[in-house]
């Protein structure tokens, strides 16, 4: 009986393996027949459209990608249109809140040109027998003295740091009881030195104040000198220090490199207190690249006033905040500028004459005094380089009015005896 079962179940398993392999061998035909189908398909739409079947890919490709490019281009309009409606707005926020960055605390301490004294008798011995003390100190610190007002004595030059040496000079003088022409020379050098160690000081305030550090000795003393001069009337470490915590925060906000912005804005006007021929640009450059300062940060000095294009977004920045800086309303007068060009010009011309030592001008241009080396010119060719000078300066500078050349020829002999 198990026999006969098993035989049974045998059979039933071998029926459907059959009934299995045919349904499978009808799948495979229909499969083949699907195929068949498709082929043709294909080679009547490629016969249709004139298209192999690789071209016909790539039609369909090409179909794709335009239809998706018109809703990319689509969106980036839209995106595009959005950015002009926000731009400005954004634009001006960052701006204000520049400005708003660049109110520094640093109060500048603006060059006293007056000086007060306790009495008239003290006048007497500052001005000296015949005017020699007066003469003297005008010679040996480069300024002009006004002594017609009681109580007090004015200090006159277009140049702050000769006005801060006779300042000092002079009040230093006033506790002196020893006021002649050798005192008052000794005493001009000795306050010299002085103000160069205090500019040397405020060099190292300034550039710590900016945020930067470790900077070369030479590169520190001439920053300081920014605290005794001005660019059209604006004082350059105010505007020094607003150009910095403008751009630094402008580059923050657009992530730009701040660190190139901070030391671009820090030495943009470097080249103001450089003497040389060529621009405050031109003059900045050169001093930078002696000092094998980076390139990025020599070119924003470079562009700063777009004297060449802008080769980095970092230079654009510099651009911008020495605009806001320098340019909003009230910051500069530009007749101070002039005249401050056409004093030192003056000067300049005069110096260029072989036997000159050294020359100011006084009474805002009208009158320049020129020192001689009494061993190169004598009394008849000093005649010959004042008129020069007079006439050179006249045509130049087209100054108007009269213009007085006072050359000073002035011949010392000092001998010095030692005793036991």
């Amino acid at each position: 009986m198990a026999d006969n079962d098993l035989a049974i179940l045998e059979k039933k398993l071998l029926e459907r393996e059959e009934k299995l392999d045919a349904e499978k061998e009808k799948l495979e035909k229909e499969k083949a027949h699907l195929q068949q189908l498709k082929d043709e398909y294909s080679d009547k739409l490629a016969h249709v459209s004139g298209l192999t079947k690789d071209e016909a890919r790539e039609e369909l490709l090409r179909q794709t990608e335009e239809r998706e490019a018109q809703t990319v281009a689509k969106i980036i309009r839209e995106r595009q249109e959005e950015a002009k409606r926000t731009a400005d707005k954004e634009g001006q926020e960052i701006l204000v809140d520049s400005m708003r960055h660049g109110a520094i605390n640093f109060i500048p301490e603006y060059t006293v040109s007056v000086v007060r004294i306790p009495d008239e008798e003290l006048k007497g011995r500052i001005i000296g027998k015949e005017g020699r003390n007066i003469r003297a100190f005008e010679q040996a610190t480069g300024v002009d003295v006004d002594l017609d007002e009681e109580g007090v004595i004015r200090l006159s030059s277009f140049d702050q740091i000769r006005r801060e040496v006779a300042r000092r000079s002079l009040e230093k003088l006033i506790k002196d009881t020893r006021i002649q022409p050798f005192r008052i020379e000794e005493i001009v050098d000795q306050t010299k030195k002085e103000v160069e160690k205090i500019m040397f000081e405020e060099g190292e305030r300034l550039s710590h104040e900016a945020g930067v550090f470790n900077l070369p000795a030479e590169l520190i003393a001439i920053l300081g000198r920014f605290k005794f001069r001005t660019s059209y009337g604006q004082n350059l470490v105010v505007h020094t220090l607003e150009d910095v915590k403008i751009g630094v925060h402008i580059a923050q906000e657009i992530g730009a490199d701040a660190n190139i912005v901070r030391l671009g804005c820090l030495f943009h006007d470097i080249g103001k207190v450089m003497e040389g021929e060529g621009s405050h640009v031109k003059l900045g450059v050169d001093l930078l690249k002696r000092f094998n300062i980076p390139d990025q940060i020599v070119n924003c000095v470079w562009e700063h006033h777009e004297d060449k294009p802008f080769s980095s977004v970092e230079s654009v920045i510099v651009h911008i905040a020495d605009q806001i800086s320098g340019a909003r309303p009230g910051a500069r007068y530009e007749d101070v500028e002039e005249y401050a060009n056409r004093l030192s010009d003056m000067e300049e011309i005069a110096k260029k004459y072989d036997g000159v030592e050294d020359a100011y001008a006084f009474e805002a241009g009208r009158e320049l005094r020129v020192i001689i080396n009494p061993g190169k010119l004598d009394d008849a060719q000093t005649t010959i380089i004042a008129d020069k000078i007079r006439d050179e300066v006249a045509k130049a500078l087209a100054v108007p009015g009269e213009i007085k050349v006072t050359a000073i020829r002035e011949f010392r002999a000092v001998s010095t005896e030692f005793s036991s």
